[in-house]
């Protein structure tokens, strides 16, 4: 399908082709050293006031009661630089990873881990006498600041992507209907940056359709090379490999040398993240090994464990509010303060949902004569401007209140803080084989689909979310759905 082995020197990009990818690049340099100036400063100060935590004094000289003469000030200074360098290692500002969600945070916590192991052992070995007080909240405060810095540059980041900036230009070479997939597979996700320009397709017209929205075929997969110089792509994006066979994957990746272009091959498995994928050589061949979701085990203990002990804490603390709330309700409209529903939980057991009442009090009654109204596809039922809302139920919804019940059923052990929408019996008759995957885990009070745009999303799209979970949870992805979370509540957005 491809040229045979090219002669030496065969392929060397033009200037213009070169100039190109720089200025399309060129973001890609400038964001990480803007990333990496502000996480020396930021830690460099957390430093400074970790030791006007510990000491109370920023004097450089003057031995403090309990420290010796250790330089705590120099040390708060030159931490900053050491914490960067400690996350450099780690693979923190690898161009290939920037704006890569829970990733990104894993690798920080990884590097902050790492970097207190070694200077346990270095003050281990050198007998330096450092205070632990100074070395706990520095190294807490350098956390949570970098976590900061690295959020907001990644929703600057996302800001400038939805503009059509700071993006990869993908050149897609497949046969039509895995480059199309994969092609829609790189519009859902578009906080990637992937922005499809072309596409490479054996046997096909000049464009294909990819939901309405057609994507020009420039060449076939044996002109890759001249689709590249016609497009501007900065980035090949392989859809299957049946389209380079006998070697000329590894032709086009020699050939690509030098050019600054990308190279990435799809896996004919959708739906997995990373952390389930495993390369694992077998006699030379590197082979994807595909992980079981982590269903049982100890991190399923210890999520459960976690979020029944931080419901309940969450709970007394926030008593007041719930009881303000609930008053508020009676006072506003008939009724009792409290809706109770039945919901279907893990492996089909039913249990009672708790909420806020936001609809008048004959709300089921009335829902018969509202059914043609419908505004939402699949097994979901919604309606934009519900009748039966009452007023305060409109604002508990927006700012999702009236979920906050919830969270005696985690106390309980019927839901999870983090995980799929509990449905109702009705929806569970209609369920497939597919869908009851959902029910794998407990359901949670919020999940993937709630910070995606909760009722405004397709059923097709929620249901794929929810099943993402399923298999791909891990800690980190629930941290950063509690984040999201945050934001998605202020916004009020899809939630009625």
């Amino acid at each position: 399908m491809f040229d045979p082995f090219p002669p030496e020197g065969a392929f060397r990009p033009k200037p213009v082709t070169v100039l190109h990818q720089a200025r399309s690049r060129s973001w890609q340099r400038q964001y990480v050293g803007a990333l990496i100036a502000l996480d020396g400063m930021v830690v460099a100060l957390c430093g400074l006031v970790a030791q006007l935590v510990r000491f109370s004094s920023l004097d450089a000289g003057a031995p403090q009661p309990d420290a010796s003469t250790v330089p705590y000030l120099l040390i708060g200074i030159l931490l900053g630089p050491t914490w960067v360098a400690a996350l450099a290692l780690g693979g923190v500002y690898d161009k290939r990873r920037l704006g890569a969600g829970s990733e990104e945070y894993r690798r920080i916590f990884d590097g902050a881990v790492r970097l207190a192991a070694a200077v346990a052992v270095v003050a281990l070995v050198f007998k330096l006498d450092l205070a632990r007080g100074f070395l706990a909240v520095a190294f807490a405060l350098a956390t949570v600041g970098t976590v900061v810095v690295h959020y907001c540059a990644r929703q600057w980041l996302f800001t400038r992507r939805a503009a059509g900036a700071c993006g990869q230009r993908v050149l897609v070479v497949g046969h039509e209907h895995q480059a199309g997939d994969l092609v829609r597979h790189l519009r859902r996700s578009s906080q990637a940056g992937f922005k499809v320009v072309g596409a490479c397709i054996p046997n096909c017209g000049s464009t294909i359709d990819v939901d309405g929205s057609p994507v020009p075929v420039l060449a076939g997969p044996d002109r890759v090379l001249e689709a590249l110089a016609r497009c501007g792509a900065d980035t090949v994006a392989i859809a299957d490999h049946d389209t380079l066979r006998n070697g000329a994957l590894r032709r086009l990746g020699w050939s690509l040398e030098g050019s600054g272009v990308d190279l990435l091959v799809a896996p004919s498995v959708t739906d997995v993240a990373g952390p389930r994928i495993v390369i694992r050589p077998v006699a030379g061949l590197p082979l994807l090994h595909v992980e079981e979701p982590e269903l049982t085990g100890a991190s399923r203990l210890g999520k459960n464990i976690v979020e029944r002990v931080l419901a309940a804490v969450v709970l007394l603390v926030i008593s007041p509010l719930l009881l303000l709330v609930g008053v508020a309700v009676r006072c506003t409209s008939k009724g009792p303060a409290l809706f109770r529903q039945t919901r279907v939980g893990q492996a089909g057991r039913e249990f009672t949902i708790y909420k806020f009442r936001t609809m008048v009090n004959s709300a089921e009654a009335e829902r018969r004569g509202l059914e043609d109204q419908n505004e939402h596809d699949g097994l979901l039922w919604k309606m934009r401007c519900d009748p039966r809302r009452t007023r305060l139920g409109c604002v508990l919804r927006r700012y999702s209140l009236d979920e906050l019940p919830q969270l005696w059923n985690v106390v309980m052990g019927d839901m999870s803080i983090v995980g799929p929408r509990p449905p109702l019996p009705a929806e569970f008759e209609h369920y497939s084989d597919e869908l009851h995957r959902r029910l794998l885990v407990r359901p949670g009070l919020t999940g993937l689909w709630q910070v995606s745009g909760r009722a405004d999303l397709p059923w097709d799209e929620a249901v794929r979310l929810d099943l993402f979970y399923v298999e791909n949870w891990s800690l980190t992805l629930d941290l950063v759905i509690l984040c999201k979370t945050v934001t998605a509540v202020v916004r009020g957005r899809g939630a009625y």
